[in-house]
């Protein structure tokens, strides 16, 4: 692929934005290439989990401009949105590894991840307004989610940008890394999701993304209920419980 390269080590899929002379700039051919390699991955058994970072100097400057100037119909701009969207919602688990600018759909990118890691020279912003073109793509809401209101509000109308320590002090970033030490971290992260079961983690991130539906303790215990039944049958279970009482049985010797 011309765009998109794509790495497997420990059950971790690394999927690289490689157009480094446009900033990794998603053009409509990148986002084919993107939904394709997602498609690819998700038929491997030995994937679990799914980082995504860009070929330096940037995470992803935004979106083609040409592409985005002749996308002005609603069904042109679904294939604006295909890359990320199918990023969002692929049930493995995914970490973004922000290593510079984060801009527009670029920031989509990254907030359509689970987890956000953030480079101390990543730079988060979303310039909509900037472009004169009302923020797409579900990007209010997904910043929404996971930040607040006045975020949004500072970020989106105002034009607020932050970097790796910022995006981490409000939220947007699970936490800043060092540069030279992102993508270990990121793998590291990635890693530890895909070392477990992998439909077990699957179901479990369908549960949580089904959260926002849930406004009872009640409500709570039954989301969890079936799927929590399910994973007790399977044989991981057993064999996980085993080995945890023979590790505490080793322990109180």
């Amino acid at each position: 692929m011309a765009y998109v390269l794509v790495s497997v080590s420990d059950r971790v899929a690394t999927i690289t934005l490689n157009d480094p002379a446009r900033r990794n700039a998603i053009n409509l051919v990148l986002n084919d290439e993107l939904v394709v390699a997602i498609d690819d991955i998700e038929a491997r058994d030995d994937v679990g989990a799914i980082v995504l970072t860009g070929a330096p100097p940037a995470f992803c400057a935004g979106a083609d401009l040409e592409d985005l100037k002749n996308s002005r119909h609603r069904d042109s701009l679904g294939k604006i949105y295909a890359g990320f969207l199918r990023l969002a919602h692929t049930l493995l688990p995914t970490v973004a590894a922000a290593n510079g600018a984060a801009v527009g759909a670029g920031m989509n990118l990254a907030l359509a991840c689970d987890v956000i890691l953030a480079a101390r020279s990543a730079r988060f912003g979303t310039r909509f307004l900037q472009s004169g073109i009302h923020p797409r793509g579900g990007h209010t809401w997904r910043l929404r989610r996971i930040t607040d209101q006045q975020t949004v509000t500072a970020m989106v109308l105002f034009g607020g940008t932050v970097d790796g320590e910022g995006a981490a002090d409000i939220g947007l970033a699970w936490r800043c890394v060092d540069d030279d030490a992102l993508l270990a971290a990121a793998t590291t992260m990635a890693a530890r999701a895909a070392s477990f079961p992998r439909e077990l983690t699957r179901r479990t991130k369908a549960t949580i993304l089904q959260l926002d539906v849930i406004d009872s303790s009640e409500d709570a215990v039954a989301h969890e209920l079936d799927p929590q039944a399910w994973s007790m049958d399977q044989p991981a279970f057993i064999e996980l419980v085993t080995k945890m009482q023979q590790q505490i049985s080793r322990d109180n010797r």
